[in-house]
């Protein structure tokens, strides 16, 4: 960033600054109608069925993670058993 800017920080929060307040939408308004003014903008736009899609899940997709199987309640009273098979100590 060239000195005269002042430190990056600084400019940054001016640009900030005019962002949240408005003046970069300003401006853009501004030189958007300037250029239409002199015809250097086409505003044609067309959309084909072919480019409009649905979000997947709207398109009836099956969604990760809503469909679980329900395990069985492991018992508390059950005894523990060791990895060998045999039951342990209690």
């Amino acid at each position: 960033m060239p000195a005269e800017y002042g430190s990056w920080g600084r400019a940054y929060d001016l640009f900030l600054r005019r962002q949240r307040n408005g003046t970069w939408q300003r401006v853009f308004t501004e030189l958007q109608a300037r250029a239409d003014a002199k015809d250097l903008i086409t505003w044609d736009l067309s959309v084909g069925s072919t480019l409009c899609r649905a979000h997947q899940h709207a398109a009836g997709a099956r969604k990760r993670g809503t469909c679980r199987r329900s395990r069985p309640a492991v018992s508390q009273s059950s005894p523990t058993t060791t990895a060998s098979g045999a039951r342990a100590a209690a």
